[in-house]
């Protein structure tokens, strides 16, 4: 077993949506005319699909109950692999009745109440144990309380796995070492038992947990203030991550998708500061696109069944995005991953233009960005003049850019092993069979590529320039 493992209680989501413009002559609520039902999984279910629809490798381990409702999120489930253990009490299922538009009416919950910890399998125990990264998505439904089950978790993150816990005011706490628990501000004002209604009172509560938990780091999220991060035991060297200005009617699902963009950050190797900037965007850009009613969650049975004549699939262009999902998802629709590299420091009009000639050549553009080491031995002790987040923030706000990778090496190859794009790009004036690359790329049956360069432009200039001004 490897890759992402997705740890947690999986509910059954069913939305009733229609139209309200009337009240009922019986009472003074609204008679809502159905238009239209959709159900899917959620909970652990949904970070688990979340991970699938970016291309990531996941497993689902959770406890499924023996009757229709459990069927129905198998079959929600498509392609996803699921290993369960018997749940003694009927699938939960959250049912919201919602206006056009998202707005929700009414919640009714069914199966819903406090239950005894499921049988944990030894196949649910070797999935946690094989994990290339964990994600908790604790829904208060008992699973993450089976002793066995918490000790593969603590063996995992004594190992250095990283485990993302989403924890629930009414689960099990979190095991020791944990890489960071992610609780809302709702959940964090809950668990520490103190109002949590600005960065400092976030900070102070993020402190106070991680030391009761004995964990690594606390990051609560705020909505649209974003996320306050806290690594050490007092709330004076809390981090504060932003959260771009959206506008959304319904903010579920927010949670799964940040905790899931975290871990798949984190298995990258981003710093933790770094990987929670990234899940913080990922989750605004989620519900930016329409939140849980916009996943397409049917491409989840329709893995491997795609007809040749299918148009490729759209880039994803979340901020943020896995890299290797995107790479995953383009190929698989029978589109052309194109790749290009460099340090990008001091970002100017001639790196622009090379990028937006690279994107134009394929369905997709992954930027491969040297980390502050690698710029450092190739350039000297005084570069980078940008931090790599910042460099990547940059290339990511480009229209043109679908995603970014930090490679640590001296040179790109161990990185384009990976992503194995169909297109590798150059600016300059290089001889594109002579690059150090082109025999890598065409191990594959890719091919290299020479953009024109333009003079004039160059980070060095740039730099001298600014230093001229002050």
């Amino acid at each position: 077993m490897s890759g992402v493992v997705v740890v947690g209680d999986t509910l059954l989501d069913v939305d009733v949506i229609g139209t309200a413009t009337r009240l009922s002559p019986d009472g003074p609520v609204p008679v809502v005319d159905v238009s239209a039902r959709s159900r899917r999984a959620g909970g652990a279910g949904l970070v688990a699909a979340m991970l699938a629809l970016d291309g990531v490798e996941v497993t689902l381990v959770t406890a499924l109950a023996d009757d229709d409702g459990a069927a129905e999120l198998r079959a929600a489930l498509g392609a996803v692999p699921v290993v369960a253990g018997p749940l003694g009490a009927g699938t939960p299922t959250k049912t919201r009745l919602r206006a056009e538009g998202g707005h929700a009416i009414a919640r009714v919950d069914d199966h819903c109440g406090p239950v005894a910890p499921p049988t944990v399998t030894d196949e649910m125990l070797e999935a946690v144990l094989g994990a290339d990264a964990l994600v908790v998505a604790d829904y208060g439904r008992g699973l993450t309380a089976a002793e066995p089950l918490r000790a593969a978790l603590r063996t995992a993150a004594r190992r250095g796995v990283p485990v993302v816990w989403d924890p629930h005011p009414r689960g099990a706490r979190p095991v020791p070492g944990c890489t960071v628990v992610t609780p809302n501000q709702g959940e964090a004002q809950a668990l520490h038992r103190a109002e949590v209604d600005d960065i400092p009172s976030a900070g102070a509560a993020g402190a106070a947990l991680r030391r009761r938990w004995d964990v690594a780091s606390v990051a609560v999220t705020l909505g649209s203030r974003g996320a306050v991060l806290v690594t050490h035991d007092t709330a004076a060297v809390a981090a504060h991550v932003p959260a771009p200005a959206i506008g959304t009617v319904d903010p579920c699902g927010a949670g799964d998708r940040l905790a899931s963009a975290l871990a798949v950050a984190l298995v990258e190797g981003l710093p933790l500061d770094e990987a929670l900037g990234r899940a913080v965007h990922a989750a605004a850009a989620f519900l930016a696109a329409g939140g849980v009613a916009a996943l397409d969650l049917s491409a989840l049975g329709r893995r491997g069944d795609r007809s040749a004549d299918d148009a490729p699939p759209e880039p994803v262009v979340l901020p943020g995005a896995d890299a290797l999902a995107v790479c995953r998802r383009v190929a698989a629709g029978g589109g052309t991953v194109v790749a290009t590299g460099g340090c990008f420091d001091l970002l100017h009009a001639g790196h622009a233009r090379t990028l937006a000639a690279a994107r134009a050549l394929g369905d997709c553009l992954v930027v491969c960005v040297n980390s502050d080491a690698s710029v450092s031995r190739l350039k000297g002790p005084e570069r980078p003049i940008m931090s790599q987040g910042d460099r990547v923030d940059l290339l990511l706000a480009l229209e043109c850019v679908d995603a970014v990778i930090v490679f640590d090496e001296d040179t790109p190859h161990a990185v384009l092993d990976r992503l194995r794009p169909d297109v590798w790009v150059k600016g300059g004036d290089y001889d594109a069979e002579t690059l150090p690359e082109a025999s890598l790329v065409a191990g594959w049956g890719g091919r290299t590529v020479t953009v024109p360069f333009h003079p004039g432009r160059s980070t060095t200039r740039l730099a001298s320039a600014l230093a001229r001004v002050g």
